[in-house]
């Protein structure tokens, strides 16, 4: 697991480069990343279904993503959208367009229902972790930065 931690947190960090991130928040994007990617492995590890365990993972990335916003004085998308990159289907987009081309409509179906409950799960993640009052991270700023 601490390899797939360190891995994570290098994809993430990658893309926050690509993503043109303050160099200042580069690690803290990777952090967000690595963090929902090990929340997604032990909800996996513990027989989780996998859109439950990309919902419980991407509300736990928003969460990290809001507090680090908090306290960095960043707009929280600078970690969201650095940190979601482990946890986008992008191999399941790929089956499904590549089932739809060979024309395996079957397959297409499969990978298709399966790569939009994950991405819904993924929307929803997100949905629920902004549905917290912003009070409850102002005041987190607050204890941090006593100016």
């Amino acid at each position: 697991m601490i390899i797939q931690f360190l891995v994570s947190l290098a994809a993430t960090l990658s893309f926050a480069v690509l993503f043109s991130a303050e160099k200042k928040q580069l690690f803290f994007c990777g952090l967000t990343g690595a963090l929902g990617w090990i929340v997604y492995l032990i909800c996996l590890q513990n027989h989780t279904d996998n859109a439950i365990a990309n919902l419980i993972a991407t509300f736990a990335l928003t969460l990290v993503a809001r507090i680090l916003s908090a306290v960095r004085r960043t707009p929280v998308t600078v970690f969201l959208l650095t940190g979601i990159f482990p946890l986008v289907p992008g191999a399941g987009i790929y089956y499904t367009s590549y089932y739809f081309i060979m024309g395996d409509m079957s397959r297409f179906s499969q990978y298709g229902i399966s790569t939009v409950k994950v991405a819904g799960s993924i929307v929803l993640g997100i949905i629920f972790g902004f549905a917290l009052p912003q009070s409850l991270f102002n005041g987190l700023s607050k204890l941090v930065h006593k100016d």
